[in-house]
């Protein structure tokens, strides 16, 4: 997917960070979850999605009490160049659930896909998610056609977050790209952020994202350091 070919006829690659957080299942019964978000940018793996511009965005997930899940998400998305999607829906099937009193694991795999666009954007990745007491978490994915290239690429992140009070908590991530240098070269990104739970169930998050030169290079214009403003809803 995403902001500019890494060969001709691929295109790149988009969440905020593109981690799925885990939200493991706490009733007998099956449950139906979502979120809808409102961002000045699209910002995914360091990389805007939208050209800087904002973005509307819904999530929805169907969970057994197995851990079992299907989920969907949605977002506008414009590359550069301009490869004819208008839109991103991401598909994955997981399982997530709790290995201990503070450790909680999510699998999942991912399917993006870009609807109308004019090239062979759509792509497959498998992730894997481990967070301790919801305050860390380190997050892998990997794919053979990572980011429509047609190359290799394993996604690691690390993350934390800090509450400062009852209504504020801020938050950090490092990643790597490690990507087939045959197809684009491996980049390094991070974010800091503050978030605002200021009504349940809705939330405003403040994310200043940076990327190295490799990122710059691979997504001109695209990477690079930025400011993201977003106002989330979960339902």
């Amino acid at each position: 997917m995403r902001s500019a070919p890494i060969r001709p006829l691929s295109a790149l690659a988009a969440a905020t960070g593109g981690m799925i957080f885990l939200s493991c299942p706490t009733s007998a019964a099956a449950q139906f979850s979502g979120t809808v978000t409102l961002t000045t940018d699209y910002v995914w793996r360091g990389s805007s999605q939208t050209r800087q511009s904002p973005a509307a965005q819904v999530g929805v997930k169907y969970a057994l009490p197995s851990g079992l899940y299907a989920s969907v998400w949605g977002s506008n998305v414009k590359f550069r160049p301009d490869n004819g999607a208008a839109s991103e829906f991401d598909l994955a099937l997981g399982w997530a659930g709790k290995l201990s009193d503070d450790w909680a694991l999510d699998l999942y795999g991912l399917r993006y896909q870009y609807p109308r666009a004019n090239a062979a954007l759509n792509w497959n990745e498998v992730n894997l998610a481990l967070s301790w007491r919801d305050r860390a978490w380190l997050s892998v994915g990997h794919s053979s056609n990572a980011m429509a290239s047609g190359g290799h690429g394993t996604y690691v992140l690390l993350g934390a977050r800090h509450p400062l009070n009852e209504q504020w908590r801020a938050e950090v991530t490092l990643a790597r790209y490690l990507l087939d240098r045959a197809h684009a070269p491996s980049y390094t990104h991070g974010s800091v952020g503050v978030v605002w739970a200021f009504k349940a169930p809705f939330e405003a998050r403040l994310t200043v994202h940076a990327t190295d030169a490799a990122a710059r290079r691979l997504f001109p214009g695209m990477a690079g350091t930025r400011a993201e403003l977003a106002l989330q809803g979960a339902f």
